[in-house]
């Protein structure tokens, strides 16, 4: 608590940063990840830095590539598929969180194709995505029998933001797999996931 308070202190006694000052903040914040500009004008806002410097400092890192909004939204929904894949909706609501703009958001919808993303191993549809993470959700583990079971996989998959349709696709898809013979059983043990 006493190290917050003197940060506190120590930052209303700094006059306000100027363009090099401002620049080595948003350089620093940049380092763990990239960015959105909303974020880095947040970040910059926070330090005290007044709107001419924030925008010259913005227009210097986008210049120099360090913020790009479009860039981001692709590297985000990629490190999603690669390491916690989410359907296409709360992916955007994600992006949306950290101020990406509606028509960025937009226009990687219109560019999001299958092609390019079987280059990368990765999944392009959500319905691949739910298979994805219903597989690494069970951790080989078998597809449970029970109906409470499977309606909780479903549940899990539309908390991760597939649509009710998809995560029945999804465990229909996993209970082909898990049987001899590929019958999906009983389809009515899966129909609880909607609600």
């Amino acid at each position: 608590m006493a190290g917050r308070r003197r940060r506190r202190e120590a930052t209303a006694e700094r006059p306000p940063p100027d363009g090099d000052t401002a620049m080595e903040i948003a350089v620093h914040f940049l380092g763990s990840r990239p960015r959105t500009r909303w974020e880095l004008q947040r970040r910059l806002r926070r330090a005290g830095a007044s709107d001419e410097v924030i925008d010259a400092t913005m227009a210097r890192l986008a210049r120099l590539g360090y913020v790009d909004d479009i860039a981001f939204a692709r590297w985000w929904a990629e490190q999603r598929d690669r390491h916690a894949p989410r359907g296409r909706r709360l992916v955007e609501a994600e992006l949306r969180q950290r101020g990406v703009p509606r028509e960025v958001l937009e226009r990687l919808r219109e560019e999001e194709s299958p092609a390019a993303d079987e280059t990368h191993g990765l999944p392009s549809t959500d319905a691949e995505r739910a298979q994805v993470a219903l597989t690494r959700h069970l951790r080989g583990r078998p597809l449970p029998d029970d109906r409470q079971a499977l309606q909780r996989l479903g549940q899990f998959l539309i908390r991760r933001g597939f649509d009710p349709e998809t995560a029945r696709a999804a465990i229909r898809v996993a209970a082909a797999e898990s049987t001899p013979g590929g019958s999906t059983g009983d389809p009515d043990g899966m129909d609880g996931t909607d609600g």
